[in-house]
């Protein structure tokens, strides 16, 4: 008699299962830019925080960012706005447009995933175009943002798209500046415009 639950091996059972398809990685098609919802405020947190403590060593919390404990009341106010790029339903990147009054506006918390930066996915370039182009229809004139200088990539990226550097005596008063912030740049309405597409 057979033992049912320890059968012998057959020829079709001995047989290794083929190995699964590897996973298809997401193109920049896949990647869609939408304003903040709150039910999205865990996973921006999670990934501002990571890419802040964990790969640049910075030393700042979240309780020292009080916009990412409520970024309806600090962002989605006046003309101002915030948004999230998604894979799936996963955020990959994040940007902020702080209103500031007088037709100007902060760009803060401008974050990207690892594993999604660079042209291939155009996630930045998406989150920047899609905050830039607002600023357009809301009258925004102006863009404003702090960066440190351990953060070279986006220096040239922001140079790449219309920002030039300004000395920290020229910034708005209103400007909010961050204790980590050393870099300063400034975006006018009618600076070269990026060729890469909104996400």
């Amino acid at each position: 008699m057979h033992d049912l639950n320890h059968a012998a091996p057959t020829a079709a059972t001995a047989l290794p299962d083929p190995p699964p398809h590897p996973p298809t990685a997401p193109s920049a098609s896949e990647i869609a830019c939408r304003r903040f919802a709150p039910e999205q405020a865990a996973a921006v947190r999670d990934l501002v925080l990571a890419i802040q403590q964990q790969e640049f060593g910075l030393p700042v919390t979240a309780a020292a960012q009080p916009d990412l404990l409520d970024i309806p009341a600090h962002y989605q106010r006046g003309r101002g706005d915030f948004w999230v790029a998604l894979q799936a339903a996963q955020v990959v990147g994040c940007v902020g447009l702080l209103d500031i009054g007088g037709r100007r506006g902060a760009l803060r918390k401008m974050f990207v995933a690892a594993p999604f930066r660079g042209g291939r996915f155009g996630v930045a370039q998406g989150l920047l175009k899609t905050l830039l182009r607002s600023c357009l229809d809301r009258g925004i004139d102006e863009v404003w943002l702090g960066t440190t200088e351990k953060f070279l990539a986006a220096h040239r990226f922001y140079e790449k798209h219309g920002f030039t550097r300004v000395d920290r005596a020229l910034l708005p008063r209103a400007f909010p500046v961050m204790e980590v912030d050393t870099r300063f740049y400034r975006w006018a309405a009618g600076a070269r415009p990026s060729s890469s597409p909104a996400c």
